[in-house]
């Protein structure tokens, strides 16, 4: 089924940011949505905004540290529409610092977010896909992944697992399964909130408002690649403001 039209879509990380972006461009083409993140709240407000514009959306609670949670999520979406057509695997965390700081528990968190959930997105998912004989992957990566800086080397490193995990699962997932990696670059969003090093937050924020793309930029580029002919996979889109080095 090409197009965006009343397809079955999953978003992590759908509470702000790319994936509350994401939410409301589908919602407006006619995508049905299950929307997780860690913040009910902030899900069920926009759960609302998109039935007050027309749109569909149903949301859970969802930590994607956890497995159960994005188990569950993606049991939402069967229970409620039938089946699930596009799982966008958008949770991230980037608190970056030197190794010399020896954070070791912002590591972990990012191993356990950026990494281990987009693993339990997977492992949610491939199962429904492979039984209805159809479905897509849309994993959020980062350009950190293609240029590799001081300050980012763990949050990089999970963004190129992802990028390794997610190219192996294109070459397995055969004929009927669709698969794709999304790179922004700078973009306006709440990342700067998961930084526990003062002095790199100040730094981020800063050039975000100096050169940072709005959300819906990387919106625009997941729903191109949902939106192609089930024979036509976009295997990765890298998209970046003009400004960034």
């Amino acid at each position: 089924m090409s197009g965006i039209s009343g397809k079955i879509i999953v978003i992590t990380g759908a509470s702000s940011g790319i994936g509350e972006a994401t939410a409301l461009l589908l919602a407006e083409r006619g995508a049905r949505l299950v929307l997780g993140a860690r913040r009910l709240d902030r899900l069920e407000a926009l759960a609302a905004r998109i039935a007050a514009a027309g749109g569909e959306a149903v949301c859970a609670a969802t930590d994607v540290k956890r497995r159960e949670d994005v188990v569950a999520l993606v049991a939402l979406a069967h229970a409620h529409y039938g089946r699930l057509d596009v799982m966008i695997n958008n949770a991230g965390i980037g608190p970056i610092s030197l190794f010399d700081e020896l954070r070791v528990a912002d590591w972990e968190e990012m191993i356990d977010v950026n990494l281990k959930g987009t693993l339990y997105g997977i492992a949610a998912a491939l199962p429904v896909f492979r039984a209805q004989g159809f479905g897509q992957f849309v994993n959020v990566v980062s350009t950190a992944g293609l240029r590799i800086v001081p300050f980012q080397g763990v949050y990089a490193a999970t963004k190129n697992a992802v990028r390794t995990l997610t190219e192996a699962l294109r070459q397995e997932a055969g004929s009927a399964l669709r698969v794709t990696i999304v790179s922004p670059g700078f973009v306006r969003t709440g990342l700067a909130d998961s930084m526990t090093d003062p002095a790199i937050k100040a730094q981020t924020l800063e050039k975000m408002a100096e050169i940072a793309i709005p959300p819906v930029a990387i919106a625009r580029s997941i729903a191109f690649a949902i939106e192609q002919p089930d024979d036509v996979d976009i295997g990765e889109i890298v998209i970046r403001p003009t400004a960034q080095g």
